[in-house]
C-alpha cells in the first residue's frame, strides 16, 4: 500500500497506525503547495480532493480521509489491538473520538494555516483552547479510551502537536502535556516521527 503524506501533517495519525500495526507501507511524499510527488507527478490524479492523507491499495483503489483511513488499517491487523471489539461500546467511544477530533479540533486550526486576517486567527485559538479545555477534562485514562492506545490517540496526538506549532500555550492543560509526552514516547510513534524527519524537532518540545 501507498501513504501519501506531508511531514508533520494530519497524515501523521495513519502514518503512526501503520507503523504501529506493523502495515508494509510505501511513503510518497507530497508537496502541499504545488499538489506534485517528489517524482513531479500530480498528486490530483491520484486524489482529487488534493490533501492528504491518502492510501492507495495493492490492488490501485483510493481510500482518503483519516478517520477512514486509519480505521481500515487497524482492521488490517486486528490484532495488534488498535480497535476495540467490533460492536462493543469502547469501539463507539474510539469512533466518537474520531468524529470530534475531525470535527472539532482539526478543522478549527483551518484558518492558522491559510490566509485568514489576524482577527480570524484570534478567534479560531479561542475556540480551539475552548476544545481543548473538554480534552484536557476527558484524560482521565493513560489513553482516549482507558489504557489501550488506539487510532483516536494517534490522531489526537497529531493534531495536538500543532498547537506548539500556532503558539498555543499548553501549560493549562498539565494532562494533555503528560499524555503527549507519554504517546511520542511510544517505539511506534517515535520510528514515525524519525522518518518524516520530525524526531529532532519533537525532542526539543
Amino acid at each position: 500500500m501507498n501513504l501519501y503524506y506531508a511531514p508533520g501533517a494530519c497524515s501523521l495519525s495513519p502514518h503512526i497506525v501503520a507503523r504501529e500495526a506493523g502495515l508494509d507501507i510505501d511513503l510518497c511524499k507530497v508537496d502541499l503547495k504545488s499538489h506534485q510527488l517528489e517524482s513531479g507527478a500530480d498528486f490530483t490524479e491520484i486524489n482529487p480532493k488534493g490533501y492528504v492523507p491518502t492510501l492507495q491499495l495493492e490492488g490501485g483503489e483510493v481510500l482518503t480521509e483519516g478517520p477512514t483511513i486509519v480505521q481500515f488499517m487497524a482492521e488490517q491487523k486486528l490484532d495488534a489491538g488498535l480497535l476495540p471489539e467490533s460492536g462493543s461500546l469502547d469501539r463507539y467511544r474510539v469512533q466518537e473520538w474520531l468524529n470530534f477530533i475531525s470535527s472539532e479540533l482539526h478543522k478549527a486550526f483551518a484558518p492558522l494555516f491559510s490566509g485568514a486576517s489576524d482577527e480570524e486567527k484570534q478567534k479560531a485559538k479561542e475556540q480551539i483552547r475552548k476544545r481543548f479545555d473538554y480534552v484536557e477534562s476527558q484524560l482521565d485514562g493513560k489513553y482516549l479510551v482507558g489504557d489501550r492506545f488506539t487510532v483516536a490517540d494517534a490522531y489526537l496526538f497529531t493534531i495536538a502537536n500543532w498547537l506548539d506549532q500556532h503558539n498555543i500555550d499548553t501549560s493549562l492543560w498539565p494532562k494533555l502535556q503528560a499524555y503527549q509526552k507519554r504517546v511520542a514516547e511510544r517505539p511506534a510513534v517515535r520510528e514515525t516521527l524519525r522518518e518524516e524527519g520530525l524526531l529532532e524537532e519533537q525532542t526539543k518540545e
